[in-house]
């Protein structure tokens, strides 16, 4: 995605307020990707083990919306979704689907259908604060966490790298799920390292004969 172009050129709120058809050039295409892509069997298990009672909660830093479609109902998307574009100037709000409809009409940024502002996807862009209540409850999951799984997450991604931490010092446990090495491995009572798919299909089938 990111191959030959610099994300703080084209990734940046200030990319978007300077020239928000260039930014939308940029988006377009990748956001109507993403309007028929469906979640994978890892989503689909960490769905289950919620409706189980076994997940209390879900915390994401990705915008696809893939957990939500799986099921997942307590979910925290600390950078946003693109579920919906925004207007800043009147609050209004957009579905992807009719953002790709009018994406596909325009050469440049979709426009709010009530005010013609340029519309903003709800995802938080660099150069942006985290959602300061989504972020309040998902630290407020992670202290209370008797286990948090940190699954396909190096875990280099500040603030939202530092949520594992607090379930450490609150007396917590910590499993990672991730082929590749974290900051955190020699902290974690359990590490899997295999495809995320396979080893939470283990879990749950784990889980079931229990």
């Amino acid at each position: 995605m990111w191959e030959g172009v610099d994300p703080m050129e084209v990734a940046h709120i200030d990319a978007w307020r300077k020239d928000p058809d260039r930014f939308w050039r940029f988006y377009g295409e990748r956001f109507a990707s993403l309007v028929d892509k469906r979640p994978n069997r890892a989503h689909e298990v960490v769905a289950e083990l919620e409706r189980r009672g076994a997940i209390r909660g879900v915390i994401t830093q990705n915008i696809d919306r893939l957990h939500r479609a799986a099921g997942t109902e307590n979910l925290f998307e600390i950078h946003g979704s693109i579920d919906f574009s925004v207007c800043r100037q009147c609050g209004g709000r957009t579905t992807l689907e009719r953002v790709v409809e009018i994406i596909e009409s325009v050469d440049g940024a979709p426009e709010c259908p009530a005010c013609v502002y340029p519309l903003k996807p709800d995802v938080v862009l660099f150069g942006e604060m985290l959602p300061t209540e989504v972020m309040a409850d998902a630290e407020r999951l992670a202290l209370e966490a008797d286990l948090m799984i940190c699954i396909g997450s190096s875990l280099l991604v500040h603030p939202a790298a530092s949520l594992p931490q607090l379930t450490l010092q609150a007396g917590g446990s910590l499993a990672i799920v991730t082929e590749s090495d974290t900051p955190l491995d020699d902290h974690a009572t359990v590490k899997l390292t295999g495809d995320v798919v396979h080893e939470l299909e283990a879990v749950e089938r784990a889980l079931s004969s229990a």
